[in-house]
């Protein structure tokens, strides 16, 4: 298998792994006895250690990417465990109430500062072995890992959860995690020659590469709003029950990531388009998604803009990624990796908080958002594209 293959399922088991715990973190944080906001800083805290550390990660991954990746992917395995460690004996009473949240939250924030080395490292790794004409098509293939362990994930989680009880996708993950690294220390080969290089610094204010991350910021912040969100506009718009909503939600998503998963995957690997293609064929995609969403009243019209949406993202995405190692030499990869995620986890952390406030005050106001963002980038792309010179 090539090394990018191998990444392929390194990336594909971390994020299964993640994402097998999204069905079940509000019913186990009720079950514990925590309240609904207790259980959003579960995935607040995580996306903050991600912002603050990923540059860090990204940095130190210029000596060496395999043991960085490495130790995220340990420092995850343990984090999870810790964390379904802590859950069982609030089970079981044998924690104090008033210290049961604070265990599990400090088990979340280690897991994202230890998660936030995974990704930045691989898309640098993925630079080391890519020629600059195939580094669209790697980074896509990255997206692709990603959205095919999202579209997996919950439907393991919730079916494991149904079988074993609501702690076992948590220890599950952690024992996938453990497998996954010693799957990195006997497969995977390193791709920089450690100490090969004096590492130097990249400030995300740079020219050649703020434009660039701001528009992965909103690209990742009008993505989330709408997935926190669109429960509750198809349960609004079509007047569903609980039960209805679930159902209808969960078909569309899983045509949002079957397409994502296919553009990713197959179209922009086999035509190997540049990213200045990708962002000028998915920024109107994507925005196309989120006028529709306004005006849909019907469930066939809301899954079409759900998907365009998606089909958008999908190739805006790795184009913008591409972008951004493009824009820079080869021995800042590490750097301008560490700087994106931190920029897409940035998204992450004002996303649900945004899209949520503005739901409250009208229901269409996030997708608003979302189109408006992603117009005035489009707008403003050939300046952007002119200055960081692709």
């Amino acid at each position: 298998m090539s090394p990018v293959g191998i990444l392929f399922l390194t990336l594909f088991n971390s994020i299964l792994g993640l994402s097998i715990l999204f069905p079940i973190l509000g019913p186990l944080g009720r079950e514990l006895g925590l309240t609904e906001v207790q259980v959003g800083l579960f995935s607040t805290g995580y996306a903050l250690m991600q912002f603050l550390l990923s540059p860090i990660w990204g940095r130190l991954s210029e000596k060496g990417r395999k043991p960085i990746l490495l130790l995220g992917i340990l420092g995850f395995a343990v984090s999870f465990l810790l964390f379904g460690l802590f859950a069982l004996l609030g089970q079981r009473g044998l924690v104090p109430a008033g210290l049961l949240f604070p265990l599990l939250l400090l088990a979340r924030l280690l897991g994202g500062a230890f998660s936030s080395a995974t990704l930045p490292t691989a898309q640098a790794y993925v630079a080391d072995i890519t020629s600059r004409e195939n580094r669209t098509a790697g980074m896509a293939l990255l997206g692709a890992a990603f959205g095919l362990a999202v579209i997996l994930g919950p439907a393991l989680g919730a079916g494991l959860a149904a079988w074993l009880g609501l702690l076992a996708p948590v220890f599950f993950s952690s024992g996938l995690a453990f497998l996954n690294a010693l799957f990195v220390v006997l497969v995977l080969p390193e791709s920089k020659p450690q100490g090969s290089q004096k590492v130097g610094h990249l400030s995300p204010w740079d020219g050649r590469v703020f434009p660039l991350l701001l528009l992965g910021f909103c690209l990742n912040l009008s993505g989330v709003a709408l997935e926190q969100t669109i429960a509750f506009y198809f349960q609004d718009r079509l007047g569903l029950s609980g039960v209805e909503t679930a159902r209808s939600v969960g078909l569309a998503l899983v045509l949002y990531g079957l397409v994502a998963v296919f553009i990713q995957g197959f179209l922009v690997r086999r035509f190997s388009w540049p990213p200045r293609t990708l962002l000028l064929l998915g920024l109107p995609v994507s925005i196309l998604g989120f006028f529709l969403l306004v005006v849909a009243q019907g469930f066939p019209l809301l899954a079409l803009g759900l998907a365009l949406q998606g089909a958008g993202a999908a190739l805006a995405g790795p184009g913008v990624t591409a972008a951004l190692s493009l824009a820079v030499g080869e021995g800042e990869q590490g750097l301008v990796a560490g700087l994106n995620s931190s920029a897409q986890a940035l998204g992450r952390m004002l996303g649900p908080i945004l899209g949520t406030g503005l739901y409250r005050m009208a229901p269409e106001a996030p997708y608003l958002l979302g189109g408006g963002l992603l117009l005035l980038a489009l707008l403003l792309l050939p300046a952007l594209l002119r200055r960081v010179k692709l």
